[in-house]
């Protein structure tokens, strides 16, 4: 089979306004307007060379499933975001690479994850 990647993740939002106004307007990710129509209401986002696919109903429950964006700075990241009222998690430092989770309007998960060696220190799990 010889997989080439990930094309596109979906996700279940509640209100498709929020979420784009959560995406779009404050992560910054691209809308497109080349995707076809589809039965459902929702949108096709870009995410680098990848593509985020909302789509307007109930989401499940949140049981840790969560999708990772990669950020080149994230503390940069985080004041924006902060900055711009979104709630956003302390970063924690995973072998080297450091991340920190927010989630949408909707409840679900995102990760922040900036690759390389980490700034912050690993939390104590003694």
């Amino acid at each position: 089979m010889g997989p080439g990647g990930i094309h596109h993740v979906s996700l279940m939002v509640r209100d498709l306004d929020d979420a784009l106004d959560f995406y779009v307007g404050a992560l910054g990710l691209r809308q497109r307007t080349d995707r076809p129509d589809s039965p459902v209401r929702g949108a096709w986002l870009d995410v680098g060379d990848q593509q985020l696919h909302l789509i307007e109903g109930e989401p499940p429950p949140a049981t840790g499933q969560h999708f990772a964006v990669r950020v080149p700075d994230l503390a940069a990241a985080l004041d924006l975001l902060r900055s711009r009222g979104v709630a956003v998690g302390e970063p924690i430092a995973l072998g080297t690479a450091e991340q920190a989770f927010l989630h949408d309007p909707s409840g679900n998960a995102v990760e922040l994850h900036e690759s390389g060696a980490p700034r912050h220190p690993a939390p104590d799990v003694r």
